[in-house]
């Protein structure tokens, strides 16, 4: 089990570091104007792309592997520099681009897949239905074949991208078994409702959507082989990417913490000085790099041990995720008023770290399937 990187992994990362750097963050642009965050998407998406980083984690023909765990230290870079920015390009060129490259037909994938690698295509998965997490709740959106198309009726919950997007994933049932219907942003109808006010990721875009009698072309419809193991891999995804912020939350809110304890004095000397500071700034770079850790061995699992990638996947899901919120918090107790300010770095991400926790498989439920793998019922 090797966690280190290469000299050109590294190099990437440094790559992703300097082209980030002096950037606006959506959070910033946020507090302008929410009209002014989708005009600057592109702009991200196309400075990823010359990065390379719209392609991470794709295997690529001759490899035995793919590159996960490079993925996943690319991930935390991104997300530590601006969560809605990262959960903006990841349900695009991860989530929605997996669908088409692992599923899609040749077609599907020579019409999509060159506008999400140059980063001039936002996508969306549309997967929950009544609530957040859809591992106990059936899939009621369904499509019917009408005339030379097929008629989609339903609909989604909680789409990240959804008022963004120029398509959208729509992941329901045909003919009894899953299928993934490819729906362009205006088509008829297609609804986008009102984007929700969430307490984190404001200047992502997350809304409901609702289709009544969709009509789209019978060659817009993808129909994975395996229904069950498609809908685990959606989930699967979805907690690599959820991971990935969670590292990114702690790095930004340890970070944001340790530059303040230095600069700020009180009683004649640096806040780190003190003791019960330190401590603090202690802990939460121990949960960091413990949770950094964990993710990294999940990563390299899934690209090189299948058996045991399910089970340390939702391990890391919980031990990320409710760090991060952990971390974060500590990070608002050394900034006092400065962090508790709406725009702070240690606010951002103590606000974003709930939904890391309640999106994909919530951490109710990762308990119960951890349970099960480790008594051997799964």
């Amino acid at each position: 089990m090797n966690f280190d990187f290469s000299e050109n992994e590294r190099k990437f990362h440094q790559a992703l570091v300097q082209a980030l750097a002096g950037l606006e963050t959506p959070e910033k642009l946020q507090v302008e104007s929410n009209a002014t965050i989708p005009k600057w998407i592109p702009r991200f998406q196309r400075i990823l792309a010359e990065e390379g980083f719209l392609n991470l984690g794709f295997k690529m023909p001759g490899q035995k592997a793919g590159d996960s765990l490079h993925l996943m230290a690319s991930q935390e870079i991104l997300a530590a520099f601006s969560q809605s920015l990262y959960l903006t390009v990841e349900m695009s060129a991860r989530m929605f681009a997996s669908v088409v490259r692992l599923w899609g037909t040749s077609e599907q994938q020579a019409q999509l897949l060159p506008g999400l690698q140059s980063g001039k295509i936002v996508g969306a998965v549309a997967l929950s239905e009544g609530a957040m997490n859809v591992s106990n709740d059936p899939l009621e959106t369904e499509g019917i074949e009408h005339d030379n198309g097929i008629r989609v009726s339903g609909k989604k919950t909680y789409v990240v991208n959804a008022p963004w997007a120029d398509w959208i994933a729509v992941v329901g049932r045909m003919q009894d078994q899953m299928a993934i219907f490819l729906v362009e942003k205006n088509a008829k109808g297609l609804t986008i409702d009102a984007r929700l006010k969430t307490l984190g990721y404001e200047a992502a875009a997350i809304a409901g959507i609702q289709l009544d009698t969709c009509d789209i072309p019978a060659d817009r419809v993808i129909l994975p082989p395996d229904s069950t193991a498609a809908l685990a891999s959606l989930q699967l995804w979805k907690n690599h990417i959820l991971i990935g912020a969670s590292l990114g939350i702690m790095k930004a809110a340890f970070l944001s913490a340790k530059d303040f304890s230095l600069s700020h004095h009180t009683g004649g000397k640096p806040i780190i000085a003190y003791q019960a500071i330190a401590f603090k700034l202690a802990e939460m770079l121990a949960l960091y790099q413990t949770a950094q850790l964990l993710a990294y061995r999940a990563a390299w699992t899934a690209d090189n041990q299948a058996r045991e990638r399910d089970g340390l996947m939702l391990c890391a899901k919980v031990f990320c995720a409710e760090s991060a919120e952990k971390v974060a918090s500590m990070a608002l107790q050394v900034l006092s008023g400065q962090g508790y300010q709406h725009g702070s770095q240690a606010a951002d991400a103590y606000a974003c770290a709930k939904y890391t926790q309640i999106a994909g498989t919530s951490m109710e439920i990762a308990r119960v399937m951890i349970g099960d793998m480790a008594l051997g019922y799964k």
